[in-house]
């Protein structure tokens, strides 16, 4: 029997990769993680997920104080200036001690760290920092990066990517984000609360791919309310700097007349790739698929024996709290236990203002599939929404119209990826939206609009 120097080696610490690794060793396992960056936690932790939320609750606190939102609650101030490098200081702060965190979690459950990037020499064996390390089993977990825009030079001055987005030195007086995606909706509105002019350029014809077509429509609708400049159905040709000042030649995406928009700033924010180049699968056999992931069994098994794979390099939706699910369970299956993820039930959320959160199959996925219920409630009608003055938004319940189980659900509103959790939690069950409607809901929260909305649905709603 082969002797190896660890049972388990994880191959990147982001989300997926940390958390698989604290859990093998909780399984008794031997277990080492591998990773490039001078800290752990991946891009989440150190400059993704984290860092802009901290970014986003500053700007939304910011912008509360001045432009006089909080007078109407009875809070008045005087004159309120903005002390960038204090916010990105704070951002700093949180990034550290969460990075922190995980090393002292490392630490606490006996997971070596391997400071360095990870090559496979072979199936069971690695080389890191030039030193050849042999495992019984190694889990792929090496996150994903930024997808290039072809033709368009990053340089994370003037033309910058999400890690750039977050670490600007002063606020820019235009800010052009291609892409309508989640990322570049969030970062835009970090900095169009800070007081920049954003224009967002989409080449689809609504934003957030993949999301419920009433909400994509609704959001366009939002963030144009909050004074974005939403160019739908535009295709960018180009990206010139000249003097710290670019100019973005775009043209509409069916074809037309190109027209150019002068910015201070331009987000490159079209999506992200899977990180697989450097890892060396050609020296175990492993070939990605066409868009770069590795593929794998329900049991996060790729083909070459001994090998698993989690999170972004696999098929699926890059979130971290999906990679995070898979590392346990792929922790699981090596220890020999049954670890299984429902991908039908990942929650995703947007965390602008209002927050845009949706769970399950869109409503126009579900009637693809066959006839359904839709149940839909304003939160104009929910009483903690009506008494904190925060009344945008909506929710809604798909349900099949059948067996009346619940087959997703969309929350536009403040909390909505708080809320999105409880109607996961219930579809995970199998319940109906009959149980969700007779489930007592404390009163008053804005949970009270996932009831009305599953009450909707049985077509007894109460407070509309």
């Amino acid at each position: 029997m082969a002797e190896y120097d660890f049972d388990v080696l994880v191959i990147g610490a982001g989300p997926g990769g940390y958390v698989a690794a604290i859990r093998a060793a909780q399984l008794g396992l031997k277990t080492a993680c591998a990773e490039s960056r001078e800290t752990l936690g991946g891009t989440c932790l150190n400059v993704g997920c984290i860092p802009s939320k901290t970014l986003l609750n500053a700007s939304e606190k910011f912008e509360e104080a001045a432009t006089g939102i909080l007078a109407k609650h009875g809070i008045k101030l005087g004159s309120v200036e903005l002390d960038l490098p204090a916010m990105m200081a704070d951002k700093a702060k949180a990034v550290t001690g969460l990075t922190g965190g995980v090393e002292f979690l490392f630490k606490k459950n006996k997971v070596e760290w391997l400071k360095g990037l990870a090559t496979f020499k072979d199936a069971h064996s690695v080389e890191v920092a030039g030193k050849t390390v042999t495992a019984k089993n190694i889990v792929i977990a090496t996150g994903s990066s930024v997808t290039p825009l072809p033709g368009v030079e990053i340089d994370q001055k003037v033309v910058v990517d999400s890690t750039g987005a977050i670490a600007l030195d002063k606020v820019p007086e235009h800010l052009v984000v291609i892409g309508g995606g989640v990322i570049g909706l969030e970062l835009g509105s970090v900095w169009k609360r800070l007081g920049a002019k954003v224009t967002v350029v989409e080449f689809l014809d609504q934003l957030l791919p993949g999301m419920d077509g009433e909400v994509r429509k609704e959001a366009a609708k939002i963030f144009k309310k909050q004074g974005m400049e939403i160019k739908l159905s535009t295709k960018v040709t180009g990206v010139s700097v000249n003097g710290g000042k670019a100019t973005v030649t775009v043209e509409p995406a069916a074809g037309g007349a190109a027209e150019t928009i002068e910015a201070d700033a331009v987000l490159v924010s079209i999506g992200r790739r899977p990180n697989t180049e450097g890892l060396g699968l050609e020296a175990i056999g492993l070939q990605p698929n066409q868009r770069g992931q590795i593929e794998t069994g329900h049991d996060f098994r790729t083909k070459v024996d001994g090998v698993w794979a989690i999170g972004d390099v696999i098929p699926g939706p890059m979130l971290a709290h999906k990679a995070e699910d898979e590392g346990i369970a792929v922790a699981e299956n090596i220890a020999g236990l049954t670890g299984i993820v429902n991908h039908d039930v990942i929650p995703s959320v947007v965390y602008t203002h209002p927050e845009i959160a949706g769970v399950g199959l869109t409503e126009e996925q579900a009637r693809e599939r066959g006839e359904v219920k839709v149940g839909k409630f304003p939160m104009a009608g929910n009483s903690r929404a009506k008494a904190i003055d925060d009344t945008v938004g909506w929710v809604k319940v798909i349900a099949d119209a059948k067996t009346d189980r619940v087959l997703g659900a969309w929350i536009i509103t403040g909390p909505a990826g708080t809320m999105i959790a409880q109607v996961a939690q219930a579809m995970e069950f199998g319940a109906t939206s009959e149980d969700i409607a007779y489930t007592c809901h404390a009163h008053p929260t804005h949970s009270e609009a996932i009831k009305e909305a599953s009450m909707a649905v049985l077509g007894k709603p109460i407070h509309v």
